[in-house]
């Protein structure tokens, strides 16, 4: 082998000056960050004329010095562009004005003594950073950023708005999550929210509990008191959501980041500058159509639960929360009604919340005794809830009518369909027959 042949294998390959940049990340902090791995790749693509004394250099070769550096300030431009975007390819940097976040897990004085035995008490998963965040819900940084990240004026929403009807009158905002938030939400109601602890009292969105058992708890009672929380779901802002990931122990980062996955400004749609924007009109909150929204409720009032169950076995009462109604009932005709009120109005108030003033009632033995939709009273030998007398003759006209080919009303089959299940879960004998009719009609 021949003394050139041997020099021409061991010299390394020429790096063209114009080709691309690929390192990723890792590659750049390994090599001690962005200015370091800068100057190496300059030297590595021979850019770099370190102590060359130009006052010795002819014109000719000063015009091709002066060349070089205009080489070396382009490709400097490109790499450290290259460099920043592979930075925010694998960091969050900031998730919007307003938000405190660093891409950096620390230890604070909100952390938990123990957080490791916290989680495990609940079998939660670790998610120690946002990568690890963004690992299990299976996307990359830059979408958990464009999840996460709030503008007070918006080009898009990540949720689709309508509004429904409510029984008490007005309108009731429901806001569902597109497809990928939904995605990354059910990931984090399933093994996130939905473990963390709540109440036995609690009956709304909790597996095998519902309205029927919800209100059978008060079934036979001579005293009924009900009241509403008003604007339940806007009082959970994004500071409480991110409280209750802090207290389940995660960090704050990662607790920012769920806190702003599970929370959305009220955003009004306008036309700027002939743009159209989507406008917050308030603060971050639970949405109410979000799939993590029910679960977190239930852990958050897990305090206003217990000491509501304590005031009211103090005053003889049994209590019940579906959603935002709470429920009192007691076997007393002459029950302490208004010292339970009073005492209900400062309980809630100390634990965040209000309660509606035009929403309370209360029903005595004398009348109908109504909780979550079912009647509680009045049953005889029936089950201990029953679906209301004019929604169950509603139904069964409904269903004559189409039987002997009438419209009735306009109502759907699939809605007819809804109002006999409704049925079928308080009286499965009468809710079945009313289902065996309608599928005859399909």
């Amino acid at each position: 082998m021949s003394e050139d042949t041997l020099e021409s294998e061991e010299a390394p390959a020429a790096v063209d000056p114009a080709a691309p940049p690929t390192a990723r990340w890792p590659d750049i902090a390994a090599a001690g960050g962005i200015q370091p791995w800068v100057l190496a790749e300059l030297r590595r693509r021979d850019l770099v004329d370190e102590g060359v004394d130009t006052s010795r250099l002819s014109a000719k070769e000063k015009k091709r010095f002066k060349a070089r550096r205009e080489e070396e300030r382009r490709v400097r431009r490109l790499l450290k562009k290259h460099a920043w975007a592979e930075y925010r390819r694998a960091h969050l940097v900031h998730v919007g004005v307003g938000v405190f976040h660093h891409d950096t897990a620390d230890v604070d004085k909100y952390d938990l003594p123990d957080p490791d035995a916290r989680r495990a008490e609940n079998d939660l998963p670790p998610l120690k950073d946002q990568h690890a965040l963004a690992e299990a819900l299976a996307i990359d940084i830059p979408t958990l950023r464009w999840l996460c990240y709030h503008r007070e004026v918006d080009t898009g929403t990540h949720y689709r708005r309508w509004t429904i009807p409510k029984r008490s009158g007005g309108e009731r905002l429901i806001s569902a999550p597109k497809p990928t938030l939904m995605r990354c939400q059910r990931w984090i109601a399933q093994h996130v929210t939905e473990r963390l602890p709540i109440h036995g009292a609690a009956h709304g969105f909790v597996p095998g509990r519902g309205t029927l058992t919800n209100a059978a708890a008060h079934a036979g009672a001579k005293t009924v008191v009900k009241l509403d929380l008003k604007d339940f779901y806007p009082t959970l802002t994004l500071p409480r959501v991110k409280g209750l990931f802090r207290k389940a122990g995660y960090g704050e980062q990662t607790a920012t980041l769920l806190a702003l996955l599970c929370t959305e400004a009220p955003r009004e749609e306008m036309v700027i500058r002939g743009e159209r924007r989507y406008v917050a009109i308030g603060d971050r909150s639970l949405p109410q159509g979000a799939p993590t929204s029910p679960s977190i409720t239930n852990a958050i009032c897990l305090r206003l639960d217990a000491r509501l169950t304590g005031l009211a076995k103090k005053l003889g009462f049994t209590y019940t929360r579906y959603a935002d109604d709470l429920a009192f009932s007691s076997d007393r005709r002459k029950a302490a009604v208004g010292k339970l009120v009073d005492a209900v109005y400062r309980i809630t108030a100390d634990e965040g919340f209000r309660v509606h003033p035009k929403k309370t009632r209360v029903m005595r033995e004398g009348r109908r005794q109504q909780i979550t939709g079912l009647v509680v009273n009045g049953q005889g030998e029936g089950p201990p809830a029953r679906v209301p007398r004019k929604l169950v003759r509603q139904l069964r006209a409904a269903i004559h009518h189409r039987e002997n080919g009438r419209p009735g009303k306009g109502e759907s089959l699939e809605q007819l369909r809804g109002w006999a299940a409704y049925v079928y879960m308080c009286d499965p004998d009468k809710g079945r027959a009313f289902l065996d009719r309608l599928a005859k009609l399909q």
